[in-house]
């Protein structure tokens, strides 16, 4: 072998191997759960003796809560992916403008990360809770400015699609500012000459945004939709505290678990999370490397 080759391979190993321990970390802690979570979702324990049974993997499938919970997780992650990429590209082409306070204001936009979750979701409890919550109260006229517009409080956590719309509200507002910082990053990352360019012949904010802005900071939009994607897979405060009868997958591993006290089919749910984390990552690879060629090529 070259000596220039042998150099190369060992110059390119000193640069990279301070992130040896932490992967082989990541990926043994990774293989220790994923190995415990198929000894528990494949096995019975019948007097003491632990066999191997499909049985678990059958009643879970078997459980409506089950099907319902991963209907609710998907429209989770179908509708709240998208939704923390589109509010933080905006934040983020709204902080990359020149104006007076941008710096106060972006410091504003990162509050909601310095609030714990649970702080988070409690404050919404307080002001969804029926029938004495403050927007009941807003909605039936009881503060002086504003008017009334319904006549009886609504029940806002006894309906699905508002108890996960108000846990998805919640779960947005306070990881907005990270697909915010994300894409912000990219855009300080694009030549401002660029820019220059296109305006000086003539393109409009919607072709700049198309020709210029997505296809450079493609890489940014691509990390966030990845990042938000496993978190609204495996969101669990917002949804227990604000939709506790409406299980998510996560919310269900903690029924099942503790209050069921069903420690293998609450394996099986864990089991199954993962698939799905793994299945929608690498269709969203495939999925934004079609649009990168579409982008950079069209």
């Amino acid at each position: 072998m070259p000596r220039s080759i042998v150099q190369g391979v060992i110059s390119h190993t000193m640069k990279i191997w301070p992130l040896f321990p932490a992967a082989i970390y990541l990926l043994g802690f990774l293989i220790i759960v994923t190995v415990y979570l198929l000894g528990m979702s494949f096995t019975v324990v019948d007097g003491g003796a632990v066999s191997a049974s499909l049985a678990p993997a059958a009643r879970l499938l078997a459980l409506p809560e089950f099907r319902q919970a991963l209907v609710n997780t998907v429209m989770f992650v179908v509708v709240g992916t998208p939704l923390e990429l589109v509010v933080g590209l905006w934040l983020a082409l709204m902080m990359y403008q020149s104006f007076r306070f941008r710096g106060m204001m972006r410091s504003m936009l990162i509050i909601p990360l310095a609030i714990p979750a649970l702080v988070t979701a409690t404050l919404l409890f307080i002001l969804f809770d029926y029938p004495g919550g403050h927007i009941n109260h807003l909605l039936m006229g009881r503060y002086w400015f504003f008017p009334a517009v319904v006549d009886a409080p609504v029940n806002w956590r006894g309906s699905m699609a508002f108890s996960l719309g108000i846990s998805l509200l919640g779960k947005v507002w306070r990881d907005m500012p990270i697909s915010m910082l994300i894409l912000l990053a990219g855009l300080n990352a694009i030549d401002p000459e660029l820019f220059d360019a296109a305006k000086t012949m003539g393109a409009g904010l919607r072709k700049r945004l198309r020709h210029v802005i997505l296809p450079l900071i493609l890489p940014s939009v691509s990390a966030v939709v990845l990042l938000r994607s496993i978190e609204m897979w495996k969101e669990f405060i917002f949804p227990f505290v604000l939709a506790g009868q409406h299980d998510l997958l996560g919310t269900l591993i903690e029924s099942l678990y503790n209050n069921w006290g069903n420690s293998h089919e609450a394996a099986a749910v864990a089991l199954v999370l993962v698939v799905c984390i793994i299945v929608s990552a690498l269709v969203l690879f495939r999925v934004l490397e079609g649009l990168r060629r579409l982008l950079v090529y069209a």
